[in-house]
């Protein structure tokens, strides 16, 4: 893992980056067997992870934990975290 970094002060790129590599590295092959579909904040930082049946979930059990922390968050077995979708109609 890359040199701890003091919370608050990673770039975007980087926390993404270093949040992907951990779930790659640290992650997939023992969560992706029974928790495909589930949601992982990770704090690259520490290697701490937060599991929940939503991004939300997991997302506020992580914050609850970790208040100053950023976390990066997964979609368990999938390439993206969540996906937008959608029409609309435009006016004039």
């Amino acid at each position: 893992m890359s040199t701890l970094r003091k919370v608050g002060t990673y770039p975007a790129d980087e926390m993404i980056e270093s949040g992907q590599r951990f779930y790659d590295e640290h992650l997939q092959q023992s969560l992706e067997p029974e928790h495909t579909g589930r949601y992982v904040a990770i704090e690259p930082c520490s290697g701490r992870y937060f599991l929940g049946d939503t991004g939300t979930e997991a997302l506020l059990d992580a914050r609850q934990a970790l208040p100053e922390s950023l976390f990066y968050l997964a979609r368990i077995g999938h390439s993206a975290a969540d996906t937008l979708s959608g029409y609309g109609r435009r006016n004039g």
